[in-house]
């Protein structure tokens, strides 16, 4: 999962409970420039909520969210 021709940041959350892939995720943010897009791995079942709801209030985009072997992979795009 990659945004065609763009450099993608990678924040490794697995094994980590919710709050914090999500914190970690606001932080990479944070730090990256408008357009720039960030994969986050995560293994915590909550993530999945909690990144379709942050995309909906943030105005960053989720493009995309996927699961494979436990592992949740979210790509959002920062606005």
């Amino acid at each position: 999962m990659r945004a065609a021709d763009e450099a993608v940041e990678e924040v490794d959350a697995q094994g980590l409970d919710c709050p914090m892939p999500l914190l970690l995720a606001k932080r990479a943010l944070n730090g990256l420039p408008s357009g720039a897009c960030l994969r986050v791995l995560a293994t915590d079942r909550g993530s999945q909520r909690d990144f379709r709801v942050f995309a909906e209030q943030s105005g960053h985009q989720l493009l995309a969210a996927d699961e494979c072997d436990g592992v949740y992979i979210y790509l959002l795009k920062k606005r």
